[in-house]
């Protein structure tokens, strides 16, 4: 890897992890916008991601375990990790340039929904909605390594404190980029590059981690948002040119 390569790793790792720790997802969204163009290869990049964003999401459920109700989180983990599982497989059939359009098509459909309709739309806790959310954040982490939002839907919803809220979103993305890894390195993703490139960009994931934690209750995070958003867009509009 170039020193370039290395530096542009690092930055997007502090900011990924300063995006999650703050608004407790969003770490896939925000460095997908470039880690494939840094990867040998798209397959790579989702591996590398999911990877970064396993022990980012460990620090913080570990801290809050205590808030975690198991109940609520099983049924939605349990779809997601079957149907991961499949799309994972299915993304080693497709070509990189189409892996690409679709996902800068993904990246501005994401930032509409949560510039414009992310606070109108509610769900109710329930079996079936755990399952329908389950299997869209399947489809998503195992395609684009960004299976945060329709679980953070559901997440919003089920739970009564800020403290749930991220206890059980981070155990959901630590399990499941868990077993993502495992998938993705059965399909021959996880490969040296990945391995190299994750040693480089791991202690800065920390680091954005724990910025994020000195600000998390002193930052406007409505505007922190509405500014991702808008990077976000922007990216899935580069990604298609």
């Amino acid at each position: 890897m170039t020193t370039t390569t290395i530096l542009m790793l690092v930055l997007f790792c502090m900011g990924a992890s300063f995006v999650q720790r703050v608004s407790g997802f969003g770490f896939g969204i925000f460095i997908m916008t470039m880690l494939p163009q840094l990867m040998p290869s798209y397959g790579e990049a989702t591996a590398l991601s999911g990877m970064l964003a396993m022990m980012q999401s460990l620090f913080v459920a570990v801290r809050m375990r205590r808030h975690i109700c198991w109940k609520r989180l099983i049924p939605i983990l349990t779809t997601f990790v079957i149907v991961s599982y499949f799309a994972v497989m299915f993304v080693s059939s497709i070509n990189d340039v189409m892996l690409k359009r679709i996902l800068g098509v993904t990246l501005i459909a994401v930032s509409i929904y949560f510039f414009f309709f992310s606070q109108k739309i509610k769900v109710k806790p329930t079996v079936p909605t755990q399952i329908g959310m389950g299997t869209i954040s399947g489809l998503m982490g195992g395609f684009f390594a960004m299976q945060g939002p329709p679980a953070v839907l559901y997440f919003l919803s089920s739970e009564k404190t800020k403290e749930e809220y991220i206890g059980i979103s981070q155990a959901y993305f630590f399990i499941g980029n868990v077993m993502m890894t495992v998938f993705r390195a059965s399909n021959g993703f996880v490969t040296e590059a990945v391995g190299v490139a994750w040693c480089y960009a791991l202690p800065a994931v920390f680091v954005g981690t724990w910025i994020g934690t000195l600000v998390f209750n002193r930052l406007p995070i409505d505007v922190l948002k509405k500014i991702v958003y808008v990077y976000i867009a922007i990216s899935g509009i580069i990604a298609l040119s």
